[in-house]
């Protein structure tokens, strides 16, 4: 499977109304600490608008409103794999990304066949508080040997700048959130990364 290098994460539709125009093609919408109304109101609305655009959605944690509204993909994290349904996930053909921090964590994740790997942070991130201080690019390379066919997402510190180091240790894709969302100019931001990602 072939996916777009670029993979923004976002926490509000809002988001997605301004940066799809531009060209993304693979987004995430991550919400937190939000009501099951506003998040399966934000999903419908997200997913239309993808849709629209031929972007891919991809939906963090809330797997069963994803299931419920029709999504094509879903992201969990490892909190989110002990509670979560994967045979039902499957059953709705909802493709999975899985975040990975360490060994036991991958070991766990490539026995569930997931549609993606997502590996951080590769580098200091102040999105969230985390063990995990920085993999690093050699990580980048180990992860991407084991993984093999998978395609392979770096996230954690990441700006334009540094994705092309990422890509040269072997990520198939860079993901990023701060670096956009922080910036005084985002819709430049996002035409950087699309131009560094191709």
């Amino acid at each position: 499977m072939t996916l777009p290098r670029f993979y923004p994460i976002f926490d509000d539709i809002s988001w997605l109304k301004r940066m799809l125009p531009i060209g993304i093609k693979l987004v995430q919408l991550r919400i937190k600490d939000a009501s099951d109304d506003h998040v399966r109101a934000q999903i419908s609305e997200g997913q239309s608008l993808c849709r629209e655009y031929g972007a891919a959605l991809v939906i963090n944690d809330y797997w069963q409103i994803a299931i419920d509204l029709g999504c094509d993909w879903i992201h969990l994290g490892q909190e989110d794999l002990d509670d979560a349904d994967l045979a039902a996930i499957r059953k709705a053909s909802l493709k999975l990304g899985v975040s990975t921090h360490d060994d036991e964590e991958l070991e766990r994740v490539l026995a569930m066949d997931p549609d993606y790997i997502a590996l951080g942070p590769v580098y200091p991130t102040i999105l969230k508080k985390m063990k995990w201080h920085q993999q690093g690019l050699p990580r980048v390379t180990e992860w991407k040997a084991r993984v093999g066919n998978v395609p392979l997402v770096g996230i954690g510190g990441m700006s334009v700048e540094r994705a092309p180091g990422v890509f040269e240790a072997g990520a198939d894709i860079v993901s990023a959130v701060t670096d956009i969302t922080l910036n005084p100019d985002p819709e430049t931001r996002v035409r950087q990364w699309l131009e560094t990602c191709g």
